[in-house]
């Protein structure tokens, strides 16, 4: 467990107690904090409550009145809204800084082991690139942790000896909730619009992430791809501000040769590998290892994960785009395509899709946005709505001759029917199991 000296004797509210949230208060309290602590699922609450320190460091407290106390920071659960929270206004009226996390880990680095963090945002593609140079970093023999919106919580884990790298997946919303994280390699994948619910239009979304560099102190290094205008303009105000000894730009469409990478094939894992090659360089591993991580890296679970051939057709589980953005490239890493989507939409288009209609045979769209993605592809292939995962894995099936593949790749969040992504992608892996 990581903690601080520095929290001693003072008094935090957390909001929010599941993994990231759990963990926080136990770093906390082992800290030397009181903790007021809430969530709305009583089995949360009930899950923290501890004996030994209940009523004396832990109080649990539905924030009804939480003003009343002083407290020296409200820490929020990433998942919880700061644009919906009225919390959020009384802590800024009252000036209690509004944190997460990660910042009580960037407030924690002091008396932690000299160290470097690497710290990884974008849109998409940014848990297979933290995975990716975490396993590069442990093949070439330097501690590392893994954390952040990956994993274990950071603050959950044992502190790195002397020089650790400690490796941490940054959603928008964990940055929103950070002030002080300076890390010593900042990488920016992309940017494309997602959780515009959460922000000022698309701009704020794109401002969110170009916080990580503005939090950076010069001279640490920043990689930014550049295939889109956002990430394009935030690369652009950083070498203008000074800092364009920093940058590392990755450009799209560089041809490589992934032949030597099984789990990292697609042009979107190009420039996740580029990304990290670029990463490890500035962290000072060498070529050989580098060549060595990439070729051994044997991807992530949910994305793009081929879970078993039956009859001479092949399953592929990408539970993990929850965007259209997310699913394109699988559409064009595979073709003859019975392709499953739908959920819970992030947006009311397909286009970023377009690109890999062609690889389609047949669609079979479910969830909330079946009605609106069987209108939206009907023009341009075969398409049925079969409403639930189950019921389009038996039609799929029903459909597939072998040399198809059936792609589970939703382009939509999973909330309407499932607990989340994972859970989605379970379920399609168990109902694959069970065909017969």
């Amino acid at each position: 467990m990581i903690t601080a000296r520095a929290w001693a004797g003072k008094r935090f509210a957390v909001l929010g107690l599941a993994r990231s949230g759990a963990a926080t208060v136990a770093a906390l309290l082992a800290g030397g904090a009181e903790v007021l602590a809430h969530d709305d699922d009583p089995a949360k609450v009930q899950a923290i409550r501890n004996p030994k320190v209940e009523g004396h460091q832990l109080f649990i407290d539905d924030f009804t009145d939480w003003q009343e106390f002083e407290v020296d920071g409200l820490v929020l659960s990433p998942g919880v809204p700061l644009n919906r929270l009225p919390l959020v206004k009384y802590a800024a009226a009252a000036r209690v800084p509004v944190i997460g996390d990660v910042e009580l880990f960037a407030q924690a680095r002091p008396e932690l082991p000299p160290h470097r963090v690497v710290g990884i945002t974008g849109t998409n593609g940014k848990s297979t690139t933290t995975a990716l140079i975490h396993h590069i970093l442990a093949t070439a023999g330097v501690p590392t942790r893994m954390g952040g919106n990956i994993g274990l919580p950071i603050l959950a884990q044992d502190a790195l000896p002397l020089g650790g790298v400690y490796v941490l997946e940054l959603s928008s919303y964990q940055i929103d909730l950070t002030q002080t994280l300076d890390c010593d390699v900042a990488v920016l994948l992309n940017i494309t619009p997602d959780h515009l619910d959460r922000y000022a239009g698309f701009e704020g979304y794109a401002a969110a992430k170009a916080r990580l560099f503005a939090m950076q102190t010069p001279g640490h290094a920043a990689i930014i791809g550049i295939g889109d205008e956002a990430s394009s303009d935030i690369a652009r105000q950083l070498a203008r501000g000074g800092r364009a000894e920093d940058l590392t730009k990755i450009a799209p469409g560089v041809c490589m040769d992934q032949s030597r990478w099984p789990a990292l094939q697609g042009p979107h894992n190009a420039q996740n590998a580029l990304a990290a090659i670029a990463a490890c360089e500035a962290l000072g591993v060498s070529q050989r290892a580098i060549n060595a991580g990439l070729a051994s890296f044997g991807g992530l679970p949910h994305r793009m994960q081929i879970v078993g051939t039956r009859n001479g057709v092949r399953f592929v589980n990408d539970s993990k785009a929850t965007n259209p953005t997310s699913t394109a490239p699988a559409l064009q890493a595979f073709d003859r395509i019975h392709w499953i989507c739908g959920g819970q939409a992030k947006t009311d288009d397909l286009d970023a899709c377009r690109p890999g209609f062609a690889n389609v045979k047949r669609a079979y769209t479910i969830g909330d946005a079946a009605a609106l993605f069987e209108r939206l592809l009907a023009p341009d292939m075969a398409v049925e709505q079969a409403g639930t995962l189950d019921a389009a894995v038996a039609a799929a099936w029903a459909n597939a001759v072998p040399g198809d593949t059936i792609l589970l790749s939703p382009a939509c969040a999973s909330f309407d029917q499932f607990r989340d992504f994972t859970a989605r992608g379970d379920a399609f892996v168990d109902l694959v199991g069970a065909l017969e």
